[in-house]
């Protein structure tokens, strides 16, 4: 099972170091931020859900995984 509050908070800490980065960031980059905002939205909004229902909570894990690969790739990227 996973810890949503664990997720969440390392989940929050790379997107406030990438929020930082993104003012230098290029214009793809700056794409794949904004749709990884948009999933950060519905997870965070979504957090206490996903520990309580069944079927939303397979949903939200892989929203959460979703998010995190994403975070890595952009983190990867902004790096090069």
């Amino acid at each position: 099972m996973v810890d949503y509050d664990e997720l969440k908070l390392e989940l929050k800490k790379m997107r406030d170091e990438l929020s930082l980065r993104m003012h230098l960031a290029s214009m793809e980059a700056k794409d794949e931020w904004d749709e990884l905002e948009g999933k950060w939205r519905r997870f965070n909004s979504q957090a206490d859900m996903g520990r309580t229902a069944e079927g939303v909570g397979e949903a939200f894990d892989r929203l959460g995984e979703e998010l995190k690969h994403g975070y890595r790739r952009l983190r990867e990227a902004l790096r090069g």
